[in-house]
């Protein structure tokens, strides 16, 4: 279905250069809000060393936000040393089809992540990962999408649960 994902995770830092190796990844676009950085723009411990981590190990980033609020991309983008791509209008295919041609990669050696992404990166081909949120407070209009997507989640699980395909 394209809702669904084609891999959890509770937080980005669970996604290892085994992972990422196992399933061709070469390069990962993450989101800002509630992935990256909290509703207080705190960054949680051990993100710059995991992102550190996996550039090291030859993998590509790539942050594409639907944020309108540019300060708060390019901060994120500077601490992280990422290209980034703000007010992207996920799930439209623009944001993650401009990171994708930036990146130089093939849509199925990119991984992109959590709810609008997942929409999206399913539609341009890619392999997407579902992150939960960092943390509860949220901005409005996630807190209004939030019922949708713990629906969608619950059918996720259930399907993977019974061994379900998730092409």
């Amino acid at each position: 279905m394209i809702l669904y994902p084609k891999a959890h995770f509770n937080n980005v830092k669970e996604i290892s250069i085994e992972f990422l190796e196992k399933n061709n990844i070469k390069a990962l676009i993450l989101d800002v809000d509630n992935t990256l950085i909290d509703y207080d723009r705190n960054m949680p411990d051990g993100t710059v060393e995991w992102v550190e981590q996996l550039k090291n190990n030859g993998i590509k980033f790539y942050i594409v936000s639907n944020t309108n609020k540019k300060d708060k991309v390019e901060q994120v983008s500077q601490k992280l040393k990422i290209k980034y791509n703000y007010f992207a209008k996920k799930p439209l295919k623009t944001g993650l089809l401009k990171a994708q041609k930036e990146l130089q990669e093939k849509p199925e050696n990119v991984a992109d992540q959590i709810f609008t992404d997942v929409l999206g990166g399913n539609r341009c081909k890619m392999f997407t990962i579902l992150i939960e949120p960092i943390a509860e407070k949220d901005i409005w209009l996630t807190k209004v999408k939030r019922p949708i997507e713990i629906f969608i989640k619950k059918k996720y699980f259930k399907k993977i649960n019974k061994g379900g395909d998730m092409d």
